[in-house]
């Protein structure tokens, strides 16, 4: 299972669901799936997501066992 503290970095940059999708080349609808846990992201996908953060990609999403 994979979890992700996404919804908490955009709040700490005040970047809305629409302009992370923006700067990552995503639909708005793929970050919301992402946040509620319903789309696992690809590789390239999460270290673009944890660029534009500023952060590690573990410090982004998580794996756990099922």
């Amino acid at each position: 299972m994979i979890t992700n503290r996404i919804k908490e970095h955009r709040a700490r940059l005040n970047l809305k669901q629409e302009e992370l999708a923006k700067l990552v080349g995503v639909r708005r609808e793929t970050i919301g799936n992402l946040e509620k846990g319903k789309y696992n992201p690809s590789l390239v996908l999460a270290w673009n997501i944890a660029q534009v953060f500023g952060v590690s990609i573990e410090e982004v999403f998580t794996v756990t066992p099922d």
